[in-house]
């Protein structure tokens, strides 16, 4: 089958069963002449790095809510984009979609560039999410290469070689297939395989539209790529958190440095993260309680152990690091996800709700 015959049969299948997703523009409302909005593109590309479509829905939804274009949120107060974030994770990608923002209100007139090139010189852009802008907002013939695209290509063409290193040719493969019509909707055909059918465990090639030229099913090997390096073990670290409460309700608080893990959230105050025992400092003077449970979280390049002290706070102290939050102002929710596994634990020994 020819590589045009290719893509015009994923199409087909695409226009009867693409996933109807919140920020996306389906092919019959395309075909009436309906357009994607350059911002929800950009903002759903971003969220989705790393993260499954099910746990970026709500958040989707929540920012176009209370930011529904790029100049409300370049507007928008760090804090608060910071504390929508919370769980979502990688938040680096929050702190970048604000410099985002900001750079193309300043800098474009609060209109995305259209290019693949003039996306990627926005702060937080990378070849990636260029490429999906620039195609799937734009319809710019741009070659889309996510784990999902990799997967189709890898099996369709029967790549061997394992990832990362067949990265140039899977997104070579997946070049030729790009079309000039309709790249957007293209783009969007072969992610949707990948989540839908051509899926990591168990592919349901009887029903895939791509089963006929797919080589990796005619020899038998499909389920068995695209084949992967092993990666090296995660290592663990030991850390601290110190979880006080003034005697007016108030929690004891710190905002991370803006550079590095959990750059720019809040969080409970502690000690270092190290792969050893680190000296556990308190941030203030009290009769700190260890508690017998710790938190316990996997981040992509570690596993931690997070033992936990807290206290009652007497209410004229003075720490040594971190602010007091009133419990009026105190939403568990914009905690990133490892310090709200602490709240959850320790809330008890404070009496809260």
């Amino acid at each position: 089958m020819r590589d045009a015959d290719v893509s015009a049969a994923l199409l087909s299948w695409y226009d009867i069963h693409a996933r109807d997703l919140p920020w996306r523009v389906g092919p019959r409302a395309r075909a009436a002449g309906a357009r994607p909005d350059p911002y929800a593109v950009w903002l759903s590309e971003v969220m989705l790095q790393q993260t499954t479509v099910a746990a970026v829905r709500d958040y989707f939804r929540r920012f176009t809510t209370r930011w529904p274009d790029v100049a409300a949120l370049a507007a928008a107060e760090d804090g608060a984009v910071m504390g929508e974030w919370a769980g979502l994770g990688y938040y680096a990608r929050a702190r970048n979609l604000l410099k985002c923002a900001r750079a193309v209100v300043a800098d474009h007139g609060g209109r995305f560039p259209t290019t693949r090139d003039a996306l990627q010189a926005l702060p937080g852009i990378g070849p990636y999410t260029a490429a999906a802008i620039a195609a799937i907002a734009f319809d710019r013939p741009e070659t889309v290469v996510d784990g999902n695209v990799e997967r189709v290509m890898a099996r369709l063409f029967a790549v061997e070689t394992p990832l990362p290193t067949a990265k140039p040719a899977l997104t070579a493969l997946a070049a030729r297939l790009t079309p000039q019509e309709r790249p957007g909707c293209h783009a969007q055909a072969v992610m949707d395989l990948g989540a839908t059918i051509c899926t990591p465990k168990n592919p349901a090639c009887g029903i895939c539209p791509l089963r006929a030229p797919c080589a990796a099913r005619d020899r038998g090997i499909a389920a068995t790529l695209p084949r992967k390096l092993a990666k090296k073990p995660r290592p663990t670290r030991l850390g601290h958190a110190y979880i006080g409460r003034r005697a007016d309700g108030a929690w004891l608080l710190e905002r991370r440095p803006d550079t590095g893990l959990l750059g720019g959230m809040l969080g409970w105050p502690g000690s270092e993260w190290a792969e050893t025992e680190p000296c556990a400092a308190p941030p203030v003077a009290a009769d700190w309680r260890p508690l017998d449970q710790e938190v316990r979280h996997t981040f992509t390049h570690f596993h931690l152990r997070l033992a936990l002290h807290v206290a009652a706070l007497p209410q004229g102290c003075t720490p040594a690091r971190g602010f007091f939050l009133p419990a009026a102002d105190f939403r568990p929710a914009d905690l990133p996800t490892v310090m709200r596994k602490a709240f959850d634990l320790a809330r008890c020994g404070h009496g809260a709700d």
